[in-house]
This record gives structure tokens, sequence and C-alpha cells, in this order.
């Protein structure tokens, strides 16, 4: 998969959501927007790192810490 199709699918759930608005003005559509990818992605990359956290936290580009505290924040660790 490219980032094309990836930038594809983005923008077809956006089309989509507005769609679904019918009319209403969107609010917090970043924050939204930031959420409902990031829980996903730490998902994946997770399982894909084994549950490590320093090879995660290196593919992402993060630190380790800022890692941990997305992890928390979407409560995939405790």
């Amino acid at each position: 998969m490219s980032k094309k199709h990836i930038e594809e699918c983005v923008r077809t759930s956006l089309e989509g959501y507005f769609k679904d608005l019918r009319g209403t003005e969107p609010d917090g559509m970043y924050d939204m927007m930031v959420k409902v990818v990031e829980k996903p992605l730490l998902e994946v990359v997770m399982q894909h790192a084994e549950q490590n956290q320093s090879r995660a936290a290196e593919w992402l580009g993060l630190n380790r810490n800022t890692l941990r505290k997305k992890l928390v924040e979407h409560k995939l660790i405790k």
C-alpha cells in the first residue's frame, strides 16, 4: 500500500464525514482526526514491533517516553 493510497482513504473518509454532517458545521476536527488515526497506528506498529516500545518509538520517529504517553492516552497500556 502506498502513501498515496492511505491519503486517498483518508480523503474518502473525510468526504463521507462531511456528507454525514448534512450541512452541520464540524468542530474540533483536527483533534478528532489525530485521535482516530493515532490509535490504530499505535496498535498496528506495537503489534509488528512485538510490543517492544523502543523499537516502535524508533519506527514512528518518536521518543520512547512520548510513545508511552500516547499508549496510555489511548488506553493501550496501563
